[in-house]
């Protein structure tokens, strides 16, 4: 079915034109590279997985419980919506968050290879372009794989949400070569991560559990190359500049913050935005989730450099402040655990049932 058919309501257009003043930047020194960099770029070759082998697609899926997370993490749980709800209607709002969830990091991940391309264009060292080729094929198999989930295991596409669109445009847009590294991999790829995390830690379904422990793995390397490139590169910038950064960073976590309301989901459950909103910003969950996506973005901002005054009171009045103390690289390091994990289970089931299937096969043989 083409997607077109799947949105919950009609895209303005199934083209974005968004256009940029970047220029494409070449460099003609082949020889010489940050080995960090280099290291990271190796290990990004090393790394390639396919999306369609990896993952067992074959795994069923409950369109009405696609993710198994709690319910208390609805924003309509605990209201008297929820109470007048069958146990049906219960199951068609779980479907519709896990769409509309999935389909904003669909949207995300394309977003991202976007980015990527871009870095690869914009950048001035070759190392950091190398880099960025190995995570544009990444971000085309995440968005791949976000996809097929939502076409073959939901039936149902929402469009991006306008907070999103509007960072995706703000970075796309201008015409300094490191915007696309502090929108993308710092701002929107540290809120999809946390986000990724929370579901992956909370759902009891086999197949968004790989789908997100898989995808975060390749995440970690994305963010260490962020981080890198950035704090290279911002140790040199004046103080209007670092200002400048601030700022972007500033409306970008407000935007990145009220993308997370789900105010369309409701809207489609005859709940008028006002009130949807009303019951988004009364959420004890959602205030909670709300910190805990920006355990990954506030202390990477902190880390490349960007931590004025202005910033700072920012966090504060988001009540994340205290995030910047998080230790990223333990939080990398764990979601590269998982997904190696995961990966070894997978692996000794499938060995026991090679075993199981050789004794069958002997067992027959001695039989006849």
């Amino acid at each position: 079915m083409a997607t077109q058919e799947l949105y919950t309501s009609p895209p303005d257009g199934l083209n974005w034109l968004v256009p940029s003043a970047s220029s494409a930047r070449f460099s003609w020194e082949y020889d010489e590279g940050r080995d960090r960099l280099l290291a990271l770029y190796q290990k990004g070759k090393d790394k390639q997985w396919d999306g369609a082998k990896r993952i067992a697609w074959d795994l069923e899926v409950d369109p009405l419980d696609p993710l198994g997370t709690p319910d208390e993490s609805l924003t309509l749980h605990g209201t008297p919506h929820w109470a007048k709800m069958t146990e049906r209607d219960k199951g068609e709002l779980r479907k519709h968050y896990a769409s509309w969830q999935f389909s904003q990091f669909l949207h995300g991940e394309q977003g991202a290879m976007v980015c990527a391309a871009r870095i690869v264009e914009s950048v001035p060292d070759l190392d950091a372009k190398f880099y960025s080729a190995t995570q544009t094929m990444d971000e085309a198999r995440h968005a791949e794989i976000y996809s097929r989930f939502l076409h073959d295991k939901i039936g149902m596409l929402y469009p991006i949400n306008d907070d999103l669109q509007a960072l995706l445009g703000d970075t796309l847009r201008d015409s300094r070569w490191d915007m696309p590294y502090l929108g993308m991999q710092v701002l929107i790829e540290g809120l999809a991560l946390a986000a990724f995390g929370m579901i992956r830690d909370t759902t009891d379904k086999p197949l968004p559990k790989q789908i997100l422990a898989y995808i975060m793995q390749d995440e970690a390397r994305h963010v260490a190359f962020g981080r890198m490139a950035l704090r290279d590169y911002y140790k040199q910038l004046t103080d209007a500049e670092r200002r400048e950064r601030e700022e972007f960073v500033i409306e970008g976590c407000y935007l990145m913050r009220d993308r997370l309301r789900g105010v369309e989901v409701l809207e489609n459950f005859g709940i008028p935005k006002a009130q949807a909103q009303e019951y988004s910003e009364q959420s004890e969950f959602l205030a909670l989730f709300r910190q805990l996506l920006f355990s990954r973005i506030v202390p990477c901002v902190k880390d490349i450099g960007l931590w004025g005054k202005r910033l700072q009171e920012a966090y504060v009045d988001m009540g994340v402040f205290e995030m910047g103390n998080a230790n990223l690289d333990q939080l990398m390091a764990q979601d590269e655990e998982i997904a190696e994990k995961l990966d070894a289970e997978r692996f000794a089931a499938e060995e026991q049932e090679r075993v199981a299937e050789v004794r069958d096969a002997i067992a027959s043989g001695d039989s006849d």
